[in-house]
């Protein structure tokens, strides 16, 4: 496949991720589907590849330190 082939396909992808995604299951995660997804960045990585998908809320974070303790 050559490079622009990929990047076509990788766009279509992305513009109808709705069949390929579910909020459950994103991109590239879906059991049977499966998509390699690699980055074109080396580390040190962009602050919004490397923040948690799902943050924990305060109270949340303030039971998890408990737990941890």
């Amino acid at each position: 496949m050559t490079n622009a082939q990929e990047n076509e396909l990788s766009s279509r992808l992305y513009d109808h991720k709705e069949a390929f995604a579910s909020g459950k299951e994103p991109l590239g995660a879906i059991i049977g589907h499966e998509v390699d997804i690699i980055l074109n960045i080396e580390r040190p990585y962009p602050p919004l590849l490397r923040s948690p998908a799902y943050p924990a809320s305060p109270k949340s974070r303030k039971a998890l330190e408990i737990h941890i303790k």
